[in-house]
């Protein structure tokens, strides 16, 4: 038995999980929400056990790490770290340098560190991480499980930009995608669910949350996907704008409204979306219950399913038709209403919901209604699990002499 731990940096989160491997058995999970702002909540479960911690001072991706280990020792998961065999680190952005998950080396996590500019709020923070665990944890196996693989298998005509070719021939301007490891897990448990070979299915695949992404999937692998060269592209998020007319951006500088590039990167990162619309807040949560009583929240809520019944849509004509819409992510898993809101558009396609479902014992939905062309499922992501499965893989294939890469 080996203990592999994954660590997955989110744009406000930050998730660490223990698993006990091949056995897929999670020890412990701690949870720092929100992370690099003025509070931190931490969560810590183990079986039946849960602890919360309140820090009112702001608390970054390394300082989390720090103190998720400590906490490790402190309610006895672990006695030494040696215990810790590998380490999963989630990155977002893998450029077509990486296509697979790799052992992390010197070479590596310089190129995650110069992968950046494809994404600036994510990188930077994973290469924090990486570099916390390698000095706390010198003896385990780091390997890095990149967002963008999955998205690897598209092909020219839905990754390239209208742009001169020779941006993509020299710069690599193109479109990635990111939620890579989120769509590949749920789009495995659907298979499951649906008890169908991956390899034959059509699926659509809808990571709501913070980022939101949509991503359709052919016998096993993404052919298209919402987010682009950086995960600000695609679906209206909780501060990102998704897509937008660039044209828009320079009248904005021509008129002095925002002052330079970086100004620019700041406002579509981190002042738009349902903040920038609602000018309430980014959490959907708070926007449902003001709905009502502010126009403004109902006005993002709204714009925020039309994006996402938008991509379906297009989606649905390049597969020719799917066997399932999965949801997933903070908002697809928790928010019923939303579902509920984003299902009644879809009428059009003979895709109906029932008003309850079956629920499985991993906390899995099945909330298809009677005659729908498509199945409606809820799963729980489980991004973890996948960075340790890949961890494992890759330990499992180092022993055996093979390649450092999947």
């Amino acid at each position: 038995m080996e203990k592999i731990l994954a660590v997955n940096s989110g744009s406000s989160t930050l998730k660490i999980r223990l698993f006990e491997m091949p056995s897929e058995k999670s020890l412990v999970s701690i949870l720092f929400d929100p992370i690099n702002t003025a509070y931190c909540n931490i969560t810590f479960k183990q079986d039946n056990f849960q602890n919360k911690l309140h820090l009112d001072t702001a608390i970054d991706y390394t300082e989390a790490i720090e103190l998720a280990l400590k906490l490790l020792k402190k309610y006895h998961v672990i006695t030494d770290f040696s215990e810790i065999h590998g380490i999963g680190h989630r990155i977002v952005a893998g450029g077509e340098k990486f296509t697979s998950s790799t052992v992390i080396t010197d070479d590596v996590l310089q190129d995650i560190e110069d992968l950046a500019e494809f994404a600036p709020l994510h990188n930077p923070a994973n290469a924090k991480g990486i570099r916390a665990t390698e000095r706390l944890l010198p003896h385990a196996r780091q390997v890095a499980v990149f967002d963008t693989s999955f998205h690897s298998s598209m092909e020219k005509k839905n990754y390239l930009y209208a742009l001169p070719y020779d941006y993509y021939r020299t710069l690599g301007v193109r479109k990635y995608g990111a939620h890579g490891t989120s769509h590949r897990y749920v789009a495995m448990q659907a298979a499951k669910l649906i008890k169908k070979p991956l390899n034959s299915l059509k699926l659509i695949s809808l990571h709501l949350g913070a980022g939101a992404s949509v991503t359709a999937i052919k016998n096993g692998k993404s052919i298209d996907t919402s987010m682009g060269f950086s995960p600000v592209s695609g679906l209206m998020m909780g501060t990102r704008t998704g897509d937008i007319d660039p044209s828009a951006l320079f009248y904005l500088m021509h008129k002095g409204a925002i002052k330079n590039i970086d100004d620019c990167l700041t406002i579509l990162n981190k002042k738009s979306g349902l903040l920038g619309v609602s000018e309430i807040s980014n959490d959907m949560r708070i926007l449902e219950k003001q709905a009502d009583s502010k126009q403004q929240a109902k006005l993002a809520i709204d714009m925020f399913v039309k994006k996402i019944v938008d991509y379906i849509g297009a989606y649905w004509l390049e597969l020719g038709g799917a066997d399932a819409l999965i949801f997933t992510g903070g908002i697809g898993e928790k928010d019923a209403a939303m579902r509920a809101r984003i299902a009644a558009k879809l009428a059009p396609l003979n895709v109906f919901a029932a008003s309850d479902g079956q629920r499985t014992p991993d906390h899995e939905l099945d909330f298809t209604g009677k005659g729908s062309a498509a199945k409606l499922l809820m799963i729980p992501t489980n991004e973890e699990l996948m960075i340790a499965r890949d961890v494992f893989s890759l330990s499992s294939a180092h022993s055996s002499d093979k390649e450092l890469s999947l």
